[in-house]
C-alpha cells in the first residue's frame, strides 16, 4: 500500500509549525531534555547484567503512573509479583515497608493495583504467546506502557527459528515488537543484557573508574545491533558496583532518539542522567531532586496515597 500524500503533508506541517505533539516530561530539567515518554515506542534498554537496571525502570515508570497517570503491563521473569508490587510502593510512599501499617500498605497496593498490571510468570512464554497474552488483557486494562524483562528469557518460537534461523530470527521478533507498538498505541520497554564481551572493556588507567567495565551501546545488546537499527529510542543503564564511593550512582545513557522534534535527545559522551541512590534504595535523587517527592509532597504521618 502507498503512503497516504496528504498524511506526509500533514506530518511535515506538524513539525514545521511545531504542532507535533510531544513526549511526556517528567518535570526536572536534566532528564526531560533528553528522557520522554512517548506513546508508541519500541524503546530498547541495554544493560550489563546486577546493575540495577530493573529498579530504575521500574522507578521511571512509577514517576510516569504518578505524574501522568501511565498504566503499566509488566512482565518480568527474573522477579517475583510481590517483590515488584513493594519496589513499586515503596517508591511510592518514599519509606520501606517496614515502616509502613498494614492498612497503609493494604491502601498503597491499591494505587499499585490500579495502575500496574503484572503477569504472572508460572509458564514458559515466546513472544507470540506473551504478545498475545498482553493484547488480551489490553481490552479491559488500557495500559499505555510494556515493560518485557529481560528479553533472553523469554523462549524461542520453534516454528519461526526453523523458517528464518537463528540470525534472522531477533530482526523478526524485534519487527513484530515495533509493529505492536504503532497498531496498540504501547510504547514496549524491552530490557536486554549486554554481551559478555562488552564486560571486558574498560575505562583506561588515570580515568576515574579505571579498570571498571565501560557502559555498553546498542550494539553490545545480546543479539547484536539488529536490535540497535529497530529500536526507536536506545537506552544504556549502568552503575560502578565496585566502585568505593560511587556504586550509589545510576547512570542513564540515552544512545538513540529516533524522533527528537517530539523531545528527547542522546546524552553527550561521558555525560549521562545521573540518580543517586536513597538510604533503604527507597527511590533515586537526581540533582538532589527527589523526583516523586517532587511531583507531590509526602505527608509522612497520614496514608501517603
Amino acid at each position: 500500500m502507498i503512503a497516504d500524500f496528504n498524511t506526509i503533508k500533514n506530518k511535515i506541517l506538524d513539525v514545521k509549525y511545531g504542532r507535533l505533539k510531544e513526549g511526556l516530561k517528567i518535570g526536572v530539567l536534566e532528564i526531560d531534555e533528553y528522557l520522554r515518554f512517548k506513546p508508541s515506542n519500541f524503546n530498547l534498554i541495554v544493560g550489563h547484567a546486577n546493575v540495577g537496571k530493573t529498579t530504575v525502570i521500574l522507578y521511571l515508570m512509577t514517576v510516569y503512573a504518578i505524574k501522568h497517570n501511565i498504566k503499566w503491563l509488566v512482565f518480568s521473569s527474573e522477579n517475583l509479583g510481590y517483590s515488584i508490587a513493594r519496589k513499586i510502593l515503596e517508591f511510592k510512599s518514599g519509606r520501606a515497608i517496614q515502616e509502613m501499617s498494614e492498612e497503609e500498605i493494604e491502601f498503597g497496593l491499591g494505587w499499585v493495583y490500579q495502575n500496574f498490571k503484572i503477569i504472572d510468570v508460572n509458564k514458559s512464554y515466546t513472544y507470540k504467546i506473551l504478545l498475545a497474552e498482553a493484547l488480551e488483557i489490553k481490552n479491559t486494562f488500557d495500559y499505555s506502557g510494556f515493560l518485557i524483562d529481560p528479553y533472553n528469557s523469554l523462549s524461542k518460537d520453534k516454528e519461526l527459528i526453523k523458517s528464518v534461523g537463528s540470525h534472522e530470527y531477533d530482526y523478526e521478533v524485534s519487527t513484530i515488537f515495533r509493529l505492536f507498538c504503532k497498531e496498540h498505541n504501547v510504547s514496549i520497554w524491552l530490557n536486554s543484557h549486554a554481551v559478555t564481551e562488552s564486560l571486558r572493556r574498560t575505562h583506561p588507567v588515570n580515568h576515574k573508574f579505571q579498570n571498571l567495565p565501560v557502559p555498553p551501546n546498542g550494539g553490545d545488546t545480546e543479539g547484536g545491533g539488529k536490535w540497535n537499527n529497530r529500536a526507536d529510542d536506545v537506552i544504556t543503564i549502568h552503575r560502578y558496583t565496585q566502585h568505593p564511593t560511587e556504586w550509589m550512582w545510576s547512570e542513564i545513557h540515552i544512545r538513540k532518539v529516533k524522533e527528537v522534534e517530539s523531545g528527547g535527545r542522546p546524552t553527550p559522551y561521558d555525560e549521562p542522567i545521573k540518580l543517586k541512590m536513597m538510604r533503604n534504595n527507597i527511590g533515586f535523587e537526581c540533582n538532589n531532586i527527589d523526583l516523586i517527592a517532587n511531583l507531590k509532597p509526602r505527608v509522612k504521618k497520614e496514608i501517603p496515597f
